[in-house]
């Protein structure tokens, strides 16, 4: 990887909303220097929902966006997250009844979901033409929207009528945009009249340019097959290769002006409220919703202080990610964007993760993921096929 001076990366790294040069991580006493960062868009808060898998996969195909088109800082997109959220809970709707019930039905889905099927069938909208909040309150709260949604389309399974009506589709519809507001099929926006798909195509977005790496022992590497977690119930497959080459693909990615989608285990002590992702021992897990579910109370993860010596952390090798995920104690937990790389004062690599839940924690929103915790908890991420390295296209067959 090629080394770059502290400044000239704060000179290149222009329109970024948050700098990470040379800042102090308050729990494990690390200093963080930027090696190289990727335009991102402004942090989100999915605050009280389960729509991670939404706001990452948009934040990365935002970034995609300005990377494609080569956008100023005053035409960055913002795209509605509840305009994917609403078609993807419909057709899970759709399937969750197709399959009699027995199909998880749930707030969480897969990044594969927002790109590859909403994307891709229906397009993008701007969060000015569909802010997904017609429920009285200015961020997220879907508690009671999931728990009304699962209650409709069981009760639609039972098939009280011995037959499906040709009313239940628009009655969950109706549920949706009462929540989220009706889906537009046609707006204006800037000046400008679109259809979502227009809208998606004016950014030079296509769906199928996008590919999902992971790792694991239990299928064949250098083909692909469909991670086995309930969020990925549209049964999306991925690359399976070995995880050195999974990490290699993620760093070339960065260094060469990408980001990434990464989808995996939060759950865990080292992974603090306070930006940084360690992967230590022992493992906890904690429950709650969606912070708090996966970071807990500040008092029960906080990470004693170690300010003289480089954090000791696990080694995550191919066997340690097959045992966490044989096990369950690698749970598919929380989906971010990835694009930077920095190190610490000991020379420890990095990954600057953009999460989605504020501007939390010391970084106001920004995460720092060491390489181990990337190695022992990623279960995918998400690549333009373009960044990755020629010889892994080649090995995947991927043109």
């Amino acid at each position: 990887m090629i080394k770059k001076s502290i400044l000239a990366v704060a000179l290149a790294a222009i329109a970024i909303p948050f700098q990470a040069s040379a800042q102090k991580a308050g729990d494990p006493g690390l200093e963080f220097t930027v090696v190289k960062e990727n335009p991102i868009t402004s942090i989100k808060n999915q605050n009280r929902s389960g729509t991670c898998w939404c706001f990452s996969a948009l934040a990365f195909l935002e970034s995609e966006a300005i990377r494609i088109n080569n956008l100023k800082e005053e035409d960055y997109p913002d795209f509605s997250e509840m305009f994917v959220v609403s078609h993807s809970y419909q057709e899970r709707a759709d399937e969750f009844v197709r399959m009699d019930g027995h199909l998880g039905f749930g707030a969480g889905s897969w990044s594969e979901d927002a790109v590859h099927h909403i994307m891709k069938d229906y397009g993008l909208v701007p969060q000015e033409v569909m802010q997904g909040l017609n429920y009285g309150t200015e961020l997220p709260v879907h508690g009671e929207i999931d728990a009304v949604a699962k209650a409709y389309v069981e009760a639609i399974a039972k098939k009280p009528n011995k037959t499906l009506s040709t009313a239940w589709k628009n009655g969950f519809k109706g549920i949706m945009d009462a929540y989220f507001g009706e889906c537009p099929t046609e707006f204006e926006y800037k000046g400008k009249k679109y259809t979502p798909a227009s809208y998606r195509d004016s950014f030079k977005l296509n769906a199928d340019d996008y590919v999902t790496l992971t790792s694991f022992t239990h299928h064949p590497f250098y083909t692909t097959f469909a991670v086995e977690v309930c969020d990925n119930w549209r049964k999306d497959v991925s690359y399976n290769v070995p995880i050195d080459e999974l990490m290699d693909a993620l760093y070339y990615a960065l260094e060469n002006g990408f980001t990434a989608c990464w989808g995996g285990d939060v759950s865990e002590v080292g992974f603090t409220r306070n930006g940084t992702a360690l992967l230590l021992d022992p493992k906890a897990s904690t429950s709650g919703s969606d912070q708090e579910r996966w970071v807990g109370k500040a008092e029960e993860k906080k990470v004693e202080e170690k300010k003289a010596e480089a954090p000791k952390e696990l080694v995550a090798d191919q066997a340690f990610r097959q045992k966490g995920y044989d096990e369950k104690t690698t749970t598919d937990d929380h989906g971010m964007q990835a694009f930077g790389i920095a190190k610490d004062q000991y020379g420890n690599k990095y990954i600057m993760i953009k999460n989605s839940w504020g501007e939390s924690g010391k970084y106001k929103g920004i995460w720092y993921m060491s390489d181990a915790f990337s190695r022992g908890k990623a279960l995918g991420i998400m690549l333009h096929k373009d960044a990755l390295p020629k010889a892994l296209k080649a090995k995947l067959g991927i043109k």
